[in-house]
């Protein structure tokens, strides 16, 4: 409805995902906004099916979720950008006339994560640094929200036993033995923040 209300603007609405790759093939769309989290597949998994079948698709991502922890994920996928729902209309009128115009809509403290590989800790004195990788530093804050290896997978998109092989690995390289330590661990380090923010 918001969309709708801009004179020049006219939208379609698919609910089944499965039904968006026939719809793209059979209709040409200036902008395609995929929800974050779906039923049955997420938005970043949609969007590379739709650029197989039409490799100039013009996507953004709209999310009530934080975007900064799938952030380099959906990069990769080869979305054009993101809208929170939380913006205006005016905000989400102006990213789709944006991305129409084949201008990318990043936000700006996003912008300092691209191409992030590793964040490196400064260790504690008398043993050295720590390099936590992009993967384990979002592994890490899904472990602080408490969520179970299942979800944790499911968000991260891994199966299950590379989660357990990254839970393993962690471990050693923060020098912990639990779940509880390793958090413990990180805020200490500064990875996570000392707050509660989850």
């Amino acid at each position: 409805m918001l969309i709708e209300s801009e004179p020049d603007m006219n939208v379609t609405i698919e609910t089944d995902v499965y039904c968006v790759s026939d719809l793209v093939r059979l209709k040409k769309f200036d902008v395609i906004l995929f929800d974050l989290y779906m039923p049955k597949i997420n938005g970043a998994d949609l969007a590379r099916k739709v650029l197989e079948v039409v490799p100039d698709a013009v996507i953004l991502i709209y999310s009530g979720f934080e975007i900064a922890p799938h952030f380099n994920l959906l990069m990769e996928s080869g979305v054009s950008g993101f809208i929170a729902k939380t913006s205006t209309r005016e905000q989400l009128i102006q990213a789709i006339r944006c991305a129409s115009r084949k201008e990318a809509i990043v936000p700006m403290h996003l912008l300092k994560q691209l191409r992030r590989q590793e964040i490196v800790v400064q260790g504690e004195p008398g043993r050295e640094e720590t390099t936590i990788t992009q993967e384990e530093d979002r592994l890490l804050r899904e472990l602080a929200k408490g969520k179970s290896n299942k979800d944790i997978s499911k968000t991260l998109m891994i199966s299950q036993r590379s989660l357990e092989y990254s839970l393993t690995e962690l471990f050693q390289k923060l020098h912990v033995n639990s779940r509880v330590e390793a958090i413990k661990k990180a805020k200490r380090l500064g990875i996570l923040p000392t707050e509660d923010l989850y």
